[in-house]
């Protein structure tokens, strides 16, 4: 008899999500480091001209008399960086309903925090650049999710558990403030009779949800009209992404081979396995799903070639003088280095003594000065915006240099802190 449960029950996979998220993003930023790296290397080899070159191929895709002709590092950047995206729109949506934003008193410490985080380095930026480049101001504000979770992860697992929750709160904040700039700010001029055209896709994949529509394909569709349409009205299509994200649902994925961990509760025998696996089958939503699925190919692959890509910058004498000399350069290394973990540690201090949040359980003020620095590598989102914000390539050049120095130095400012925060006894 138990040998025939055993037969017929079906197979299942359990999922965390939060654990499988934080562990994603973690192995996911060696690959960036890699990439980085390997673009560095590339740039500054014998072979540096094949560099520039391979990068910017161009390759057209025509359909129904429309033609797209791009070269690969925008088809990289504006293309495939949209599954990125999307992950991070899910991400979002399942912290805003179920996660560590769905909870106001919980959620009040890393808003408050990311909120402190952006706007600071911001500040700091104007006052050095702002007569330079003003378009340049958004670049430091932005935290590279997967390298400052993967940072922690290196740090050690003797810090309260609390801290990453709190981290990834207040990246994902952060997130959001990055993709509210690029929607309003980096946004080239709009194309109206387009935009409406992305509105209407928008409006149909409500529907479809409406109408349970759940065929992964259908919405494939709806998202590629979308990101084209967003394209073509000269909003940047990333946030095509971003709004499918959003919008994909929180509803159990029906006929799913995953189960959400938490839910299994009694494994005791056979029976009670295959009961409450019935159960917790109906516990996996779509976004969590989606996410399990997709999560890897971003971290693993397109995000580690968007730093192949993006990170090749000359390192020389000539290089490092030239960004010595730059505002901009100036601009975003006190920004992220000094700005962040400033702006991180000033508001969530101040929300604690105002009683409006109150800090990680068994966290320290110390530790929250490390998870700022932490927050100030803003490697991945921080070269988005510097593509997207400044033209002049003298001043990208320094901008990239800037994020790559202070990215460094913020790793290495957090280490110092987090595992002193360790040897302490009070903060």
């Amino acid at each position: 008899m138990t040998r025939s449960i055993r037969r017929r029950a079906p197979f299942v996979r359990a999922l965390s999500p939060l654990r499988d998220f934080l562990a994603t993003e973690s192995a996911g930023a060696v690959l960036i480091a890699i990439g980085a790296v390997a673009g560095l290397v590339w740039v500054n080899s014998p072979w540096s001209a094949s560099y520039e070159s391979f990068w910017s191929t161009r390759v057209s895709i025509s359909l129904a008399g429309h033609t797209l002709d791009l070269d690969l590092r925008h088809w990289l950047n504006d293309g495939l960086m949209t599954f990125f995206f999307f992950v991070v729109g899910m991400e979002i949506k399942r912290e805003l309903v179920d996660g560590h934003l769905s909870n106001r008193r919980a959620a009040g410490l890393p808003v408050v925090a990311a909120l402190g985080g952006m706007v600071v380095p911001a500040l700091i930026y104007l006052v050095i650049a702002g007569g330079t480049a003003p378009r340049g101001w958004a670049i430091p504000m932005a935290t590279d999710i997967a390298l400052a979770v993967g940072l922690l992860a290196l740090v050690g697992s003797r810090l309260p558990e609390t801290l990453r929750p709190f981290l990834l709160g207040l990246a994902i904040v952060d997130d959001i403030g990055a993709i509210l700039v690029i929607a309003v700010v980096y946004s080239a001029g709009v194309g109206w009779g387009w935009l409406a055209a992305a509105a209407v896709t928008l409006l149909a994949v409500i529907g479809a949800r409406w109408f349970e529509v759940y065929a992964v394909g259908a919405y494939f569709v709806l998202g590629s009209i979308l990101w084209f349409s967003l394209h073509e009205a000269g909003v940047h299509p990333t946030l095509a992404g971003v709004a499918c994200g959003l919008l994909a649902p929180t509803v159990p994925r029906l006929n799913s081979d995953y189960v959400d961990a938490s839910e299994l509760a009694d494994v005791s025998s056979a029976r009670a396995v295959q009961t409450t696996t019935e159960l917790a089958k109906g516990s996996v939503s779509v976004v969590e799903w989606l996410q399990h699925v997709l999560h890897p190919w971003t971290s693993y692959l397109i995000v580690p070639l968007f730093a192949l890509a993006n990170a090749g910058i000359e390192i020389s004498a000539q290089a490092a003088r030239d960004a010595l000399g730059s505002p901009v350069a100036w601009g975003v290394f006190a920004g992220l280095l000094v700005g962040k973990p400033l702006g991180v540690v000033a508001a969530a201090l101040a929300s604690v003594r105002a009683g409006a949040a109150d800090l990680p359980d068994g966290a320290r003020r110390l530790q929250v000065l490390g998870i700022g620095a932490a927050a100030g590598i803003g490697f991945t989102v921080a070269i988005f915006i510097t593509e997207l914000a400044l033209t002049d390539p003298a001043q990208r050049a320094g901008a990239k240099l800037a994020i790559l120095v202070a990215s460094v130095l913020s790793a290495a400012l957090s280490i110092v802190v987090l595992r002193g925060s360790r040897r302490q006894g009070t903060a």
